[in-house]
């Protein structure tokens, strides 16, 4: 195995660390080695290419080999980094939070989809994300609707002080309120829309998820019991109520959970259709959604 030394250009050591996450089967090595490198020398992109021929002092070496490392052990690049990108936003993470991934964009599409065809874009509407985790829905969705107000709510205090740091970072926790609860057991004033991506993964499937995930996420926000399905057992009769008439609920859902979700929408007293489900990029039902009938 090469190793990188003192002396190396930085070229030569992303070279050297592409090669070797190739080589351990890594899905993006070329681009965990960019990530990594920027991060260990705190160079962005453009500074990579430009300070390419830069030979690395000792100090450097060491970086990137305990971050190669901690990669190569099967840690993700977004923990290794502390942040992860969601929707254009940079997200501060934590051990309390999920790392936010592109198929929960599903739910902030569907979810805008929604209010643009009723016009409500632009309307105070009020949002509650239940368990937020890292806030990244809800301050998704708060980035495009510049007069909404969101609620986030999850029972892990360590992960809401994460989720309320990023909507100050943000620009939006004059817009944003955290409450410490189990999904929107606390919460009693209607809601124009209600989003959340709870746990869903079948107990018995834990042990099968990546290395990256069943080690490193928050086991809590990952299991949904034994058929996957508890988090929305609990979730969606205390949502139904909290909508006013015409409001949304919108969940992510796991492969082949989406009919069950719905029946449980419908179960509440919420409509939903084939249309009200949209399909992540890898064309799995991967959000649905329930809406309240107008008086």
């Amino acid at each position: 195995m090469t190793k990188i030394v003192a002396g190396a250009t930085i070229d030569a050591a992303r070279r050297v660390l592409a090669a070797r996450f190739a080589d351990a089967g890594l899905d993006s090595p070329d681009l965990d080695a960019r990530l990594l490198a920027g991060h260990a020398l705190q160079l962005d992109l453009t500074g990579l290419v430009m300070h390419g021929q830069r030979q690395l002092s000792a100090d450097d070496a060491r970086r990137l080999e305990a971050l190669a490392a901690r990669r190569l052990a099967g840690e993700p690049v977004a923990r290794i980094l502390g942040t992860k990108e969601f929707w254009g936003l940079e997200l501060a993470l934590s051990a309390d939070t999920l790392v936010p991934r592109p198929d929960t964009e599903t739910v902030v599409e569907l979810a805008l989809a929604h209010l643009a065809t009723g016009g409500d874009l632009k309307r105070r509407l009020r949002i509650a994300d239940l368990g937020t985790g890292s806030g990244a829905i809800l301050l998704a969705l708060l980035s495009e609707l510049p007069d909404a107000f969101g609620i986030g709510t999850d029972i892990s205090h360590a992960a809401l002080r994460t989720a309320r740091d990023n909507a100050h970072v943000l620009g939006l926790g004059g817009r944003a309120g955290f409450v410490a609860c189990s999904y929107a057991s606390a919460l009693s004033r209607s809601f124009d829309l209600i989003v959340s991506n709870p746990p869903y993964i079948p107990s018995r499937d834990i042990d099968e998820l990546a290395i990256e995930v069943r080690a490193h996420d928050p086991a809590r926000a990952l299991d949904g019991g034994s058929d996957g399905l508890d988090a929305y057992r609990a979730l969606i009769p205390q949502a139904a109520p909290l909508l006013r008439p015409g409001g949304a609920l919108v969940v992510e859902v796991g492969l082949g959970q989406s009919e069950d979700a719905a029946t449980l929408m419908i179960n509440a007293g919420l409509v939903t259709d084939p249309g009200a489900i949209r399909r992540d990029l890898g064309g799995i039902p991967r959000a649905v959604m329930g809406l309240k009938k107008d008086r």
